[in-house]
């Protein structure tokens, strides 16, 4: 393994929020493809996957479940490493982030970077998207909303650690201006300069004192190591980075040679993770590969719009080869790609059942009826046979040549031209003519050897993308090389090789069929029938009318001192401010309700609550055992009475 030149990959480490979807299982399996073609190529390969665990996000989805953040990232991890393990990926290394070595290893980088100057402690009030686990500022903002999700934010104001980002800015700068290939694609490094770089790096919350599930700030437990000095650091203690010593095999893999990660996260990695590693005096990777998205048809997948595609359900229907064929082949270098059911589906029957299958089904059948099940010795050469080797070994540095500059979907091309050209030559040659005559037939050897040489290049190259195929073809022929290095000429099989019988790798499909079943089956499920409370003893019309329910405009809210539930509420009601206490603290951010519309009964008596007068009530329903203010669809002119 010394001499091997090294090479380390990695995904990024995906959070354990929820189960991930197609579009999250993207990434690792493209990681793969890569991973084993270097592999195949010779290559030392460390691939490095895992899980993000750390965060108010999961620890407000625990609370949600009534259990503790530990129990549910353990279950969201496992799904995860399973989902992982059924694409058939390579992985050398899962780390999670609540692993014991991690977070001694982060406790450690922290309190270097304190004491050599570049964290120090602050307060900050600012925009805050939860999903996102990211700040921002009122300029960041778009429409109001998180800049990367769209989300809702809220204002948090917080002490905290921070990171001097602007003591490394420069050197950063000229880094990229050095090593062009750093961010990838080409797009994705202007908008980090132009966008970020350029002007000026804000310094960077590293620690956060709001909640508790996170790494503990060695030196001050009030607060947690916040989600980014925390999850990118694995991509070093995982292979044995410890701060104050370096295990194995930290000093042969890194620096990374490809960190492959969303496009979404790309600020992340080629702006706080190159100026984190150069305070740590560590090497910067080589390269960042922020990938395309895959969208459903034009839109992100996402629960709430009931969009979202799991690859253990397209698994289930298409096998693992198939996903692994469609996610790799159908996403673009640097534009977004897209499945549905439909093309997903055309696809499968269009290039795996007739194309590549056939392909493989008629060479096999036709060796067992023309020669008894052996592979023929070459005589008689045809016409085509010269340009069918060329096909080969061209399409061998083509494949190469694109996975060099991870192309991959490139890279599939280029086998499929082998595949399209076989298919040809079988049309060009006529075997089943050729088998008509003495003479026909020892130019048939030569057609049947060609093939069969061909699909061995096919088998070979498509080992790294669709493994299990490749071994059913290689089984198919009785090919026991599929080594890069037999690539190197065309006429390594060895005539008087035994196929065996014919197996169909792709069954075609019927399209409308399986497309009913897919949809019947893959229709987003209906939310679960909840118990509803009891109806109350009815009431007569005329009771109900002496309720005055109005629109009221939320002008001021702000907690109520010394209660840990009420909010003080200042209505604008027509040309009239009415105050009213409400007690939803625990549910809202009194930010996030200013300028909302909300209905208010405002005919009961005042009463006083904290020492506070407090004019009406506000509505709100009880909904997942949150309060949930009752609103208006459409904007009302305050003061409106509800009939």
């Amino acid at each position: 393994m010394a001499n091997k030149e090294k090479f380390y990959i990695t995904t990024a480490i995906a959070y354990t929020s929820r189960k991930p979807h197609i579009g999250n299982t993207y990434e690792i399996v493209l990681t793969d493809a890569i991973a084993r073609f270097k592999r195949y190529m010779g290559y030392d390969v460390f691939f490095c996957t895992g899980t993000d665990e750390h965060g108010q996000k999961i620890e407000e989805l625990a609370k949600d479940k009534g259990i503790s953040p530990k129990e549910y990232v353990d279950g969201v991890a496992a799904e995860i490493k399973t989902i992982w393990d059924m694409m058939n990926t390579s992985y050398d290394k899962f780390i999670r982030t609540t692993d014991d070595y991690h977070e001694e290893t982060v406790q450690k980088i922290f309190k270097k970077l304190y004491d050599q100057g570049d964290i120090y402690l602050d307060s900050y009030e600012d925009w805050y998207c939860t999903p996102c686990e990211s700040f921002w500022t009122d300029t960041q903002l778009v429409d109001g909303k998180c800049p990367d999700c769209g989300r809702e934010v809220h204002k948090q104001h917080e002490e905290a650690y921070f990171f001097k980002m602007s003591k490394y800015a420069d050197r950063l700068m000229k880094h990229i201006e050095e090593n062009p290939d750093f961010i990838q694609p080409e797009s994705r490094k202007k908008e980090m300069v132009n966008n970020f770089l350029k002007p000026g790096l804000q310094d960077l919350c590293v620690s956060r004192s709001s909640f508790k599930w996170g790494i503990p700030v060695p030196f001050n437990p009030d607060h947690v190591t916040y989600v980014w000095l925390d999850a990118l650091t694995n991509y070093i203690t995982a292979i044995g980075y410890r701060c104050d010593s370096k295990e194995e095999p930290y000093d042969r893999y890194w620096p990374a040679d490809v960190h492959i990660i969303g496009k979404d996260i790309l600020r992340f990695h080629t702006i706080y993770w190159p100026i984190f590693l150069m305070a740590l005096g560590e090497p910067l990777p080589k390269q960042i590969f922020g990938h395309p998205w895959l969208l459903n048809g034009q839109d992100k997948m996402s629960k709430s719009i009931g969009n979202v595609i799991y690859a253990d359900d397209l698994v289930r229907h298409f096998g693992v080869d198939a996903v692994r064929y469609y996610l790799l082949h159908e996403m673009p270098f640097a534009q977004d790609g897209n499945i549905t059911l439909e093309t997903l589906i055309s696809r499968y029957n269009s290039d795996l059942a007739n194309t590549l299958g056939n392909l493989v089904n008629r060479t096999v059948s036709m060796i067992q009826k023309y020669f008894d099940g052996e592979i023929p010795a070459p005589t008689v050469a045809t016409d085509f046979d010269g340009d069918l080797e060329e096909t080969c070994l061209s399409c061998v540095k083509e494949t190469a040549d694109c996975m060099e500059r991870l192309r991959v979907a490139d890279a599939m091309d280029a086998i499929w031209k082998i595949v399209n050209r076989s298919n040809k030559y079988i049309d060009e040659t006529t075997p089943w003519v050729l088998a008509k005559t003495e003479e026909g037939k020892e130019s048939l050897k030569s057609v049947m050897y060609h093939l069969a040489e061909s699909i061995r290049f096919i088998a070979s190259l498509l080992s790294s993308f669709m493994p299990e195929t490749a071994e059913a073809i290689a089984a198919q022929l009785g090919i026991t090389d599929l080594s890069w290095e037999s690539l190197e000429s065309f006429g390594r099989t060895q005539s008087g090789t035994k196929v065996s019988e014919p197996t169909p790798l792709f069954a075609r499909l019927d399209v409308e069929a399986k497309l009913a079943e897919l949809e019947a089956e893959l229709a987003q499920p209906q939310e679960e029938t909840v118990a509803i409370e009891p109806y109350k003893d009815a009431v007569s019309f005329e009771d109900f009318e002496k309720l005055d329910i109005r629109v009221g405009k939320v002008v001021v809210c702000e907690k109520v001192p010394k209660s840990s539930k009420l909010l003080r509420f200042e209505l604008e009601v027509g040309s009239e401010r009415r105050q009213i206490l409400s007690g939803i603290a625990n549910y809202y951010q009194p930010e996030d309700l200013i300028g909302k519309n909300v209905l208010f009964i405002a005919n009961f008596p005042p009463r006083k609550m904290m020492g506070l007068e407090s004019n009406g009530m506000i509505l709100s329903a009880e909904h997942d055992g949150k309060l949930v203010v009752t609103s208006t669809l459409d904007e009302i002119q305050s003061g409106a009475c509800i009939v």
